[in-house]
């Protein structure tokens, strides 16, 4: 009997889950989807630590953020070093940028990344603790253009995988010369409110006020309305560069909104933010799929030069629910037999040519199943051509190819050889019928 104090759960912690066979092609063509797209755009993959010192973190993100304040994973290693499962990808693209001195190389640097990201956060639906996103970094570039083709290549992902209702939501918070004034005028509007407020604001009011137009409880959204907006206190530099990228998202024919209340939870971002909210029903009313922005002083917060930057994150977890669920195998040819080792020598041999194939394995024993239920199992897989090598074939040194999609088959004698079915031929002419 099992001891119950020994018994282990099945169950993946909260806020995880499996990503099993059918699901996980969804993610293959999703991943493929989205290389294409951002290489087509110029910017190459970069892959990036799970984990990092913790500092890293607190100094880019900020230590009021609610991602240091909340929803890190950290934790200490053998030597006692505090390291931080990655809740976001800006900060360590950054740290690489300056770790492998890319600076020097000529600007910008265009860089993506995908992969598992972490945050002890509230689990809903499409939204998990460990989440898969995939991120875009430009460095070196200060111009409200790039600005423009980081939203444009987000846009296009999006629009490839299958994405069609959603609007960019797109704001200036300024920048440091223009943001003090703002910020003490928030303040001033705020001031009288505050006892009103929830504890992060209250919080947020002295070491950040810009933050708490990011408060989600909507008791507080609704004292907002009528605060100033950053957008009104732009300086002549900001304001061009507002203006031309406006200007220019309107070329592109994006849609785009106005909203002077959008504002990133991040201390390091500048001038643009931007997300991108989806009305789709299966995505759930009002949902944002990608956020990002620029970050100008990030690179130089973290010890390197002024350098300017921007970028954004996307959630892959979300989009999955866009595309039909795989309901067919993998492979190419099934090959079914009386024999396992002869399928198993045909189904390498075709491997090994480039052709991916697979066979029918007994639950016990070495005895195949019958080729009745090996033929049900390849219609059931949905693979488009099987290889048949029964007593007959045996016999003839012969093998029948059925095309499961045009219910024909036929007869092929790769070579005349009675001892043995011939291998020699059978990949090229399963090309042929492929």
């Amino acid at each position: 009997m099992t001891n119950p104090e020994k018994t282990i759960s099945m169950t993946p912690p909260r806020g995880t889950r499996d990503v099993l066979p059918g699901e996980t092609e969804l993610w293959q063509r999703l991943e493929s989807l989205a290389r294409t797209t951002l290489m087509s755009a110029g910017y190459k993959e970069i892959r990036l630590p799970i984990f990092e010192q913790t500092e890293l973190f607190k100094r880019s993100a900020g230590e009021g953020s609610d991602i240091v304040g909340k929803e890190m994973y950290t934790f200490t290693d053998k030597k006692g070093r505090s390291l931080t499962l990655r809740p976001e990808g800006t900060a360590a693209a950054a740290r690489a940028y300056l770790n492998s001195s890319m600076g020097r190389l000529r600007p910008p640097a265009k860089l993506f990344y995908m992969g598992p990201f972490f945050r002890y956060e509230a689990v809903q639906t499409g939204r998990y603790r460990q989440f898969s996103q995939l991120g875009l970094e430009a460095f070196g570039s200060a111009s409200p253009i790039m600005d423009a083709e980081a939203i444009s290549v987000a846009v296009e992902f999006l629009k490839q995988a299958g994405l069609s209702e959603f609007v960019v939501q797109i704001n200036s918070i300024g920048c440091s010369d223009c943001r003090p004034g703002y910020r003490d005028l928030l303040k001033q509007s705020l001031q009288d409110k505050l006892p009103t407020l929830c504890e992060d604001c209250q919080d947020r009011f002295e070491r950040n006020p810009l933050r708490m137009l990011d408060c989600k409880v909507e008791a507080d959204q609704e004292q907002f309305k009528n605060v100033p907006a950053p957008l009104d206190s732009l300086c002549a530099a900001c304001e061009s560069q507002w203006l031309t990228l406006t200007q220019v998202l309107t070329q592109l024919e994006i849609p785009f909104a106005v909203n002077k209340r959008l504002v990133r939870g991040l201390d390091y971002y500048t001038r643009t933010v931007f997300e991108v909210v989806s009305q789709d029903k299966r995505l759930g009313a009002n949902s944002t799929v990608a956020a990002g922005g620029r970050y100008d002083n990030l690179i130089e917060s973290l010890g390197g030069p002024a350098t300017p930057a921007v970028g954004w994150g996307l959630g892959l977890d979300r989009l999955i629910t866009l595309l039909e669920q795989e309901t067919t195998t993998n492979v190419d040819v099934y090959v079914v037999s009386t024999k396992l080792d002869v399928a198993l020598q045909i189904a390498t041999t075709l491997r090994q040519a480039g052709i991916s194939a697979d066979l029918d394995f007994p639950a016990a024993g070495i005895s195949s199943r019958s080729m009745t239920k090996q033929l049900q199992q390849a219609n059931k897989l949905g693979c488009p051509l099987v290889v048949i090598v029964g007593e007959d074939e045996l016999a003839a040194g012969e093998v029948t190819l059925k095309d499961m999609r045009l219910r024909k088959q036929e007869q092929v004698s790769p070579e005349d050889n009675q001892s043995r079915v011939s291998l020699r031929d059978l990949p090229n002419k399963v090309k042929e019928v492929l």
